[in-house]
């Protein structure tokens, strides 16, 4: 069974209150105060500027969107993550902007080399955005993450 993830998290408040200006966007609770706006094609539309998509090297990252991540994190970090595994074989990246401008990444690792769970770009991101791990788990199981495997079953669990 794969796990594949394209979103923006960032403290609750912050993201209701910024995704309300984004036509489609979804919103699901995560643990310790955040929350999560899956990537959908509709919230690539609203937020593209057309510009080319992949200058930070992300997957599903809308060309220009980087703007308004920054923007928002005058309120507080936001990060957006990618996650694709399939059999244990995939990648992660993840960036957090700070105070209007990146401050973190992006980071990336293919998970055919072999890092430890703590160090995941993903496990990174969330550090910054407050996130503390209980012995046994990183960051990525104490917020929840682990609780459903793509975008469309975030999406069923979230509010508009």
């Amino acid at each position: 069974m794969g796990y594949e993830l394209q979103a923006v998290i960032a403290g609750d408040e912050l993201l209701r209150a910024a995704s309300r200006s984004v036509p489609g966007a979804r919103v699901a609770s995560l643990r310790q105060g955040l929350s999560l706006m899956p990537m959908t094609d509709e919230v690539f539309d609203a937020v593209t500027d057309g510009s080319t998509a992949g200058a930070l090297g992300f997957w599903r990252l809308p060309g220009g969107f980087e703007r308004l991540l920054a923007q928002w994190s005058a309120a507080g970090p936001v990060a957006y993550v990618e996650a694709d595994y399939f059999g244990g074989v995939g990648e992660q990246r993840a960036a957090v902007w700070a105070d209007g401008a990146l401050a973190v990444g992006p980071l990336d690792a293919p998970a055919k080399k072999w890092f430890s769970r703590a160090v995941s770009p993903i496990s990174q991101a969330l550090r910054q955005l407050g996130v503390r791990s209980s012995l046994g788990e990183d960051e990525f199981e104490a917020v929840g993450l682990d609780r459903h495997r793509n975008n469309d079953h975030w999406i069923s669990s979230s509010t508009s």
